[in-house]
């Protein structure tokens, strides 16, 4: 899916009064100008300095993600839009029922809808885009579970293997919430330590939940929004061992709930393409975080 995020506008050169002066003023003149200029750090191609945000920004104390990390060459990153907007029209197949390692699932579900009728999984793909994009510049090797392409699905065992075949360094699931009104935030979903079946999460709970932390941590501090009040004890942080493309991942994955699509102001942030760049640009400040410290 195409979308247009926001532009980046060049910084504007600064209009500098002309200045008649004696060539024997011009020299010190210059010279204190350009002191004064680098003093600023307004050089042309000098980086913004990362700003580290406070401490009590991420879950468990754990500080936000800077963005400015090194390159990601070598690294895989699975993306899992959750949903696919033609699953309603395939209640069948979807509603296969397949094993998740302690239990059956359905294959997959339509996801949830605004009121207004804005898909859970039309929000997802795009703002899997986006995702896509930003690591793919930091150099990363990025693969969606599908993109758009599919009639419907895939079930979530296949969303699963898909992260596992591509030996992903790191997987992350998209998807938005479905509460009532009044119910508003964002939570990431880790999974639980789970064997049985063809399912043994316990090698990645552990850097599962560094990554979720990471994610959250970034989430927060680049779209603002608050965690989820009503799951997680205010931490933005949910365990959970009945979700298949948790339980039968065999690399670090986390879930990520962006906000309730029932609470009108959670609403007026996902249905906006400039907040969902921001969005995605958390998510991958999380990313980028977790696989330079893994």
């Amino acid at each position: 899916m195409s979308y247009e995020g926001p532009e980046d506008e060049a910084p504007q050169p600064r209009s500098r009064r002309a200045l008649t002066i004696t060539f024997a003023a011009l020299v010190p003149v210059a010279l204190l100008g350009w002191l004064g200029w680098s003093a600023l750090g307004d050089e042309p191609d000098r980086p913004a300095a990362a700003v580290s945000p406070p401490a009590s920004a991420a879950p468990g104390g754990t500080s936000s993600p800077s963005a400015s990390a090194g390159s990601l060459a070598g690294k895989v990153v699975v993306i899992d839009p959750g949903h696919n907007t033609g699953n309603f029209r395939h209640s069948a197949e979807i509603n296969k029922q397949v094993d998740v390692g302690n239990g059956k699932k359905e294959c997959d579900t339509t996801g949830t809808a605004t009121d207004a009728g804005y898909p859970e999984a039309k929000f997802t793909l795009d703002l899997a885009h986006r995702l896509r994009t930003l690591l793919e510049k930091r150099g990363a090797s990025v693969k969606l579970t599908h993109d758009g392409d599919r009639e419907w699905g895939p079930c979530v065992d296949e969303r699963a293997r898909i992260g596992n075949t591509a030996h992903a360094d790191a997987a992350i699931s998209l998807h938005a919430d479905g509460s009532a009104e009044g119910n508003h935030g964002f939570h990431v979903i880790m999974p639980g330590a789970v064997h049985a079946g063809g399912a043994d999460t316990r090698p990645i709970v552990a850097p599962s939940r560094k990554l979720g932390a990471r994610v959250a941590a970034g989430y927060r501090r680049a779209t603002g929004e608050p965690f989820s009040n009503y799951l997680g004890d205010g931490t933005g942080m949910v365990t959970r061992t009945d979700l298949g493309g948790l339980n039968l991942s065999t690399v670090p994955k986390v879930f990520i709930e962006c906000g309730n699509m029932r609470d009108t102001s959670d609403v007026a942030l996902l249905t906006s393409g400039p907040w969902r760049q921001k969005a995605a640009q958390g998510i991958s400040a999380g990313i980028v975080s977790f696989l330079h410290e893994s």
